[in-house]
């Protein structure tokens, strides 16, 4: 059977309160990097993907989600009990906070509902350069702007070269050109790094 429809099933019956969901990772990855994965949906050219949104949260009512997207769409976005949630790591709904950012996939319901499977909150993927390197923290710059990138003990990964990724940051070195996939503190100039890559 198709993957989506079997998705569209599942968070459908999840919505409708049906028993015995799946995790919603079961569906895909909820790893940060998947959230910029493209969708295996067909989509005409420059039409959105419509099971997809971003933006930041305007409002929390039980398990829906108000969100206004950076092209000012208005999204309902469905949590379900099979929602997976990452916050730079798995994490719950109550740890979910109106001005948080998101990203999130899933399928359409018929009154334009999006039923969640998986949402990245407050995720970032930066590209930059380090301008400076201090205790658990790396100073970004990124177009011009200053980004403090804090470095989370037993949470934050490098990945050198390609190579499998590796809680040792030591070879970061200034004037590296670096992609930090994290998680922003909002409406501040900081973010949390889940994963930095580097051409150590």
């Amino acid at each position: 059977m198709d993957k989506t429809l079997d998705r569209r099933r599942l968070l459908s019956a999840a919505v409708l309160g049906g028993a015995g969901l799946v995790g919603a990772t079961a569906l895909g990855s909820l790893a940060p990097e998947a959230a910029f994965a493209a969708d295996a949906v067909t989509v005409e050219p420059g039409a959105p993907d419509p099971n997809f949104a971003e933006g930041r949260i305007s409002k929390i009512s039980g398990g829906m989600l108000l969100v206004t997207g950076s092209d000012a769409v208005l999204h309902s976005i469905r949590v379900t009990d099979g929602t997976s949630i990452w916050k730079l790591q798995p994490t719950t709904f109550d740890r979910v906070a109106v001005g948080d950012g998101l990203y999130a996939r899933g399928v359409r319901l018929p009154d334009g509902t999006l039923a969640a499977d998986s949402l990245w909150v407050n995720i970032v993927n930066v590209h930059a350069h380090i301008s400076s390197v201090a205790r658990n923290v790396l100073h970004l710059d990124h177009k011009g702007q200053r980004i403090v990138a804090h470095v989370v003990p037993g949470q934050s990964a490098a990945v050198y070269n390609g190579t499998p990724a590796i809680s040792d940051l030591s070879m970061l070195r200034v004037g590296r050109h670096v992609q930090v996939l994290g998680a922003w503190h909002p409406d501040t100039n900081e973010i949390d790094i889940a994963t930095v890559y580097s051409a150590a």
